[in-house]
């Protein structure tokens, strides 16, 4: 904060030329004035040179945000170990890849391309005209797989089924007045957002204007569409396929539904999407045509050279930014607004004292500082040099060892063990790591065989359930089921429901082999963790309305020999000792002592701590501006006062000098007095002597 200086008071606003005398009297107390107010002079130059400091001091602190700013993506492990997924011929797919994908080559073969159904109905002479007599109507949209080859007129045989999926929940459109012409049909059913597409094409027939409908890609999401209410809609737009056409298999297929199918080094797999997720580990193929082609995931040495390189680029805009602000030009004899300032001395050395040291606490390493990885440090002016040769080898040769010269990283002894975060107050160091008790997932168990599945109606099939605390009330697809197909369909409704899903809670489903018995469990862990089926509709059908509710709880143990505290499957490091912040993973495994874990702070880690403690509340920098706005406010009240002596001063000397020429007036008038009588005795003595 900054405070503005006071402007200097030189005249009464009097203007007194000489009353009787003609003494300049406004110009002599102005002189005298202009040498009283010298040291407000001093005074006002001191404190723009301290605002000066201020607007440097703002400088550097936005310098040191920027570069912190900079270093956002370069603290992440992750910034340094990209990926790049190659295809061979990228016509055939596209891939990308993240941490934790193996890499290799691979064998890829793709048969097929995921394919979405899509029926027409017959043409209708407008799109805007009413369709049948307005009743109320519902479209009934069921979705999954119909056995049959339909014929090339898009028209499946007698003898074809359809077998609705039991995860896909029926969805229903109303068509009334309002809506009852092809256009409002369209977008009725594109409003619903039940994972159908209509759109109306024009073949140039005498009956043009025809309603065609999309599902999603995948084998198990064929339609079947029932209407209720207006038959000349139920005529348009019924879809059976295990009827006649014309009657009940109103539409043609123009495309049938199927899945994506391809080979991954041989092994065959199905997808409902061309966007394929699962089948290599952290790997992405997006489907493009069928073909056979290899595809290679390797470390990306772009990505690896790119974050180096922004992180010298980041560090020389900051050196750059404080040289200016402390420099000396020995020509022109200037000197940067914190030249020789100590504060910024101070930042300026501990900024280049962590580039030359080792960083601690990184264990099993190839690399232990920057020299390795070609960056350099010019003895001129401080700034970073990178030797793109040297990082592209170092690159080459361990490319997962150069994220610990910059992240923060963890290394755990035991494979069940996993770092998982920490913060500005985590110091670098070894840390043993023991575990008392492991964390569980919440459920519920029930007590009705369902070895044999079950039949729901509309009488049973509403389930209320309370997930992680959160209680919704589930709808069951009604139909017969057997115990497979039973906990797909309860796992997927649960799963389906937005309230859970916003949440991020979600259940896993099973039946057990020999009791028949469900269990719905809860995929978060920890004391959050808990599942309960209320003993009504579909809970007693399902779980008898006397299961067995358990609650998940949180792991514990103790990280560097402190109690930490469990939170799920994470152990945090106890506030206030060296441990504060870092975050374990604990996956699973045995009780007791589990090994340690490393944790080091790469330089972009050290530079992020360090920045942070410069840039708040109570760093140096505030302290230094702290006390040159006290300084300005001494110099502010300083001149306050000078100007109140001198507003005196100057009145005192307006009333000395009036009075001196108002006494030169009455001398000079008794001059002029005494003139005139002795020439008058002059006169008189001479002319009558």
């Amino acid at each position: 904060m900054s405070t503005s200086s006071v402007g200097i008071s030189t005249s009464l606003g009097v203007s007194s030329p000489g009353i009787g005398s003609g003494l300049d009297v406004t110009g002599i107390i102005s002189k005298l004035m202009a040498v009283e107010s010298q040291p407000i002079t001093l005074l006002s130059a001191k404190e723009a040179s301290y605002q000066a400091q201020i607007t440097a001091y703002g400088t550097l602190s936005g310098a040191l945000s920027s570069f912190q700013s900079s270093l956002s993506s370069l603290t992440n492990a992750s910034t340094f170990q990209s990926l790049s997924a190659t295809p061979a011929d990228s016509t055939i797919f596209t891939a990308s890849s993240t941490p934790g994908a193996t890499l290799g080559n691979y064998a890829v073969s793709v048969n097929a391309l995921a394919q979405a159904q899509s029926l027409t109905a017959a043409g209708q002479t407008s799109s805007t005209a009413a369709i049948g007599s307005g009743t109320s109507t519902t479209l009934t949209f069921s979705f999954g797989t119909i056995t049959g080859t339909a014929s090339s007129t898009g028209v499946y045989p007698s003898g074809t089924t359809f077998t609705q999926d039991p995860t896909q929940a029926t969805k229903t459109v109303t068509i009334d007045s309002t809506n009852n012409s092809l256009q409002g049909i369209r977008d009725a059913i594109n409003a619903a957002g039940i994972g159908v597409t209509a759109s109306i094409v024009n073949d140039g027939s005498s009956t043009p204007y025809r309603l065609q409908l999309t599902s999603t890609t995948g084998l198990t999401h064929s339609m079947e569409i029932s209407v209720s209410g207006d038959a000349t809609l139920s005529n348009l737009l019924s879809y059976d396929v295990t009827k006649a056409a014309g009657s009940g298999q109103n539409l043609t297929q123009g495309l049938a539904a199927q899945d994506a199918n391809l080979t991954v080094n041989g092994l065959a797999i199905t997808s409902p999407s061309n966007t394929v997720t699962d089948a290599i580990p952290n790997t992405t193929l997006n489907l493009l045509k069928t073909g056979t082609t290899s595809m290679s995931i390797a470390n990306s040495t772009s990505g690896v050279a790119s974050a180096v390189q922004s992180f010298v680029n980041a560090y020389n805009s900051l050196n750059s930014a404080i040289s200016s602000l402390t420099s000396y030009d020995a020509t022109t004899k200037q000197a940067g607004l914190l030249n020789g300032d100590v504060t910024t001395m101070t930042i300026q050395n501990r900024l280049r004292g962590v580039l030359t040291q080792p960083i601690p606490g990184l264990a099993n390493t190839s690399f232990t500082d920057l020299a390795q990885l070609g960056v350099s440090v010019n003895q001129n002016d401080g700034s970073l040099q990178l030797d793109m040769n040297t990082l592209q080898s170092a690159i080459a040769s361990n490319p997962s060892d150069i994220a610990g010269l910059f992240a923060s990283v963890g290394k755990a002894t035991d494979s069940l063990v996993s770092y998982a975060n920490s913060s500005t107050n985590t110091q670098p160091g070894t840390y043993a790591v023991t575990v008392s008790q492991l964390a569980t997932q919440g459920n519920d168990v029930g007590n009705v065989n369902l070895s044999s599945g079950i039949t729901l109606t509309t009488s049973n099939n509403t389930l209320n359930v309370t997930l992680d605390g959160n209680t919704q009330s589930i709808t069951l697809n009604p139909g017969t089921y057997t115990s497979s197909q039973l906990a797909s369909l309860v796992q997927s409704t649960i799963n389906g429901n937005s309230s859970f899903a916003g949440a991020g809670s979600s259940v896993a489903v099973s039946i057990n082999g020999t009791s028949g018995f469900m269990t719905i469990q809860s995929n978060k862990y920890g004391s959050s963790s808990n599942v309960s089926v209320a003993a009504s509709g579909a809970g007693t059908a399902l779980m008898g309305g006397t299961g067995t509710s358990t609650a998940g709880v949180d792991v514990a143990g103790t990280i560097n020999g402190v109690a930490a505290t469990g939170s799920g499957q994470f152990l945090n490091g106890a506030t206030g000792t060296a441990v504060d912040g870092l975050q374990l993973q604990i996956k699973g495994g045995s009780l007791g002592s589990r090994g340690t874990v490393s944790y080091s702070q790469g330089y972009a880690s050290t530079f992020n701590t360090i920045l942070s403690n410069y840039l708040s509340p109570n760093s140096i920098i505030s302290s230094a501006q702290s006390g040159i706005n006290q300084n300005i406010t001494d110099i502010t009240n300083q001149i306050n006062a000078m100007n109140q002596y001198l507003t005196q001063v100057q009145s005192n000397y307006q009333a000395q000098f009036t009075n001196l020429d108002v006494l030169m007036g009455q001398m000079q008038s008794t001059q002029n007095y005494l003139t005139q009588q002795i020439s008058q005795m002059s006169y008189t003595y001479k002319n009558y002597g």
